[in-house]
């Protein structure tokens, strides 16, 4: 089966990224693996406050996806699965989608804002050319139901 790979984070354009994986998998029969990454610099203190911050990430993770998750089965029939690391985003992108050989296209959200696209849209789509995948971005400002219809 092939899988659509989104990244989880507390952007505004996840909402979209989540949305278009999802609609794209139950139109074309496929899945949606929902990458969460831990920043290693959050973890930079004592080992019992480290071990105590990476727990809380984990809760506020596992919350997060399970909105997304509840909106997946209950509309597109479609049941995600979570997969967490911890690293840098790129690098831990990279290593998913090397890892998981059902992965066939990553889906990203694109910023709206003036700082342009957001840091993993940039610097993913530099090394557009290299990866083992196709990028799909999908615009943050775009609405549902021009999502629906392209979908």
């Amino acid at each position: 089966m092939r899988k659509f790979l989104v990244v989880l984070d507390d952007s505004r354009e996840c909402l979209n990224a989540m949305r278009f994986a999802a609609m794209r998998a139950a139109q074309t029969g496929g899945g949606v693996s929902i990458l969460a990454v831990i920043p290693p610099e959050e973890f930079n203190h004592w080992i019992g406050v480290g071990d105590l911050l990476r727990e809380e990430a984990r809760e506020r993770i596992h919350a997060h996806f399970e909105v997304f998750a509840k909106w997946m089965r209950d509309r597109q029939n479609i049941d995600p699965e979570l997969v967490i690391r911890e690293g840098e985003a790129v690098d831990e992108i990279l290593q998913q989608i090397q890892d998981d050989p059902e992965i066939g296209v990553l889906v990203l959200g694109a910023g709206t804002d003036k700082k342009g696209p957001g840091p993993l849209v940039t610097q993913l789509s530099r090394s557009a050319g290299t990866l083992p995948v196709p990028i799909t971005v999908v615009p943050g400002e775009m609405s549902k139901e021009r999502l629906e219809a392209i979908t």
